[in-house]
């Protein structure tokens, strides 16, 4: 089908293909093309993500993704009653060896001078919101298991975890409010190209480095480094230290983070995202076998607490290093 589209649609005929996680790839001389399907897309939502990724290409960004017109200049092409966009990259070797914050800092860097109006896909300021609206969604799933006790492990899981999660949620609802309403608002903090949630795999694979705009969104640049951030404790939880610390050095050296900018990365580390997405996955989920699995990474979630509570006090105390006078979390004993 992918193949097709391009043949017939776009007039480009592939050498060769290779398949990346879900995504197949088509090269020819040097130039890398996929399809994507758009149909749940809003026609705004797509003209930003046109907006974004003209503005990273033509501000220097050789890895971004960019948005290809068919043969009668049209950009979206609809083939049994599916819409679909093709986008292009340059061949570019992915590397493993350059710093990541280095790296992210300068898409940040670049993405603060869109001048394009962003508002289906902006998330500037919103984080509040977002969060209030998960928190009201599961408390009301959860009071309806209260009343009604199950007898399946996972829901009993998330019946005993959830008021802990509950107050976790309202003191970064409440942090990310003080700090909104408490700090001043430099140049640094300004809007940015953000990423629905960035970890180390999100541009590059092993073979090609892309960045792709169906990741992306509008926000402040602490989106992506807390989600950075949180994913490598994650990942490493025993070696984590020297790896967030080279990442917010390297990060540093391109673009120098606020005090502003250091209380909204907290905040939104202190925000409990692994346990609602286990729990909403769980819940919205047909497969008996995803759910087990959903299951077993909540009960891993809620065992190792007391170690994510200790990774929130030293991730504290280093942004305290950095800025001094964080307002500290009382639960935490900091």
């Amino acid at each position: 089908m992918s193949e097709d589209i391009l043949r017939n649609y776009f007039d480009i005929h592939p050498e060769t293909s290779r398949r990346i996680g879900d995504q197949m790839y088509y090269l020819v001389e040097g130039s890398v093309y996929s399809t994507v399907q758009v149909t749940q897309w809003q026609e705004e939502a797509l003209l930003e993500l046109y907006e974004m990724s003209e503005h990273m290409a033509k501000i220097g960004d050789k890895k971004v993704s960019t948005f290809v017109p068919a043969n009668d200049q049209k950009f979206l092409i609809t083939l049994n009653e599916q819409d679909y966009v093709v986008l292009h990259n340059h061949y570019v070797n992915s590397s493993n060896r350059k710093n990541r914050g280095r790296q992210l800092a300068r898409f940040h860097e670049r993405g603060r001078y869109l001048q394009s109006p962003i508002t289906q896909l902006n998330r500037e300021g919103q984080w509040k919101e977002f969060w209030i609206q998960r928190l009201e969604q599961m408390e009301k799933v959860w009071s309806g298991l209260v009343r009604e006790p199950s007898e399946e492990r996972f829901n009993q899981l998330f019946v005993e975890s959830f008021p802990y999660y509950l107050g976790i949620c309202e003191n970064a609802i409440q942090y990310v409010k003080d700090t909104e309403l408490d700090e001043s608002f430099g140049q640094s903090d300004q809007r940015t190209i953000c990423h629905q949630s960035f970890g180390e795999s999100t541009w590059d694979s092993s073979q090609i480095a892309i960045r792709n705009p169906f990741d992306w969104v509008v926000d402040h640049r602490a989106r992506d480094i807390a989600e950075w951030i949180r994913e490598c404790y994650f990942l490493h939880q025993r070696s984590y230290k020297p790896l967030i610390t080279k990442f917010l050095q390297g990060y540093q050296s391109i673009a120098p983070l606020s005090k502003f900018s250091w209380r909204m990365i907290y905040g939104r580390l202190l925000f409990p995202l692994p346990y609602f997405l286990s729990v909403e996955n769980y819940f919205l989920s047909p497969s008996e076998a995803s759910k087990k699995q959903l299951e077993e990474k909540l009960d891993r979630y809620i065992r190792n607490a007391q170690d994510y509570e200790v990774f929130l006090r030293e991730f504290f105390h280093l942004a305290n290093q950095q800025t001094g006078e964080m307002p500290p979390i009382e639960w935490l004993n900091i």
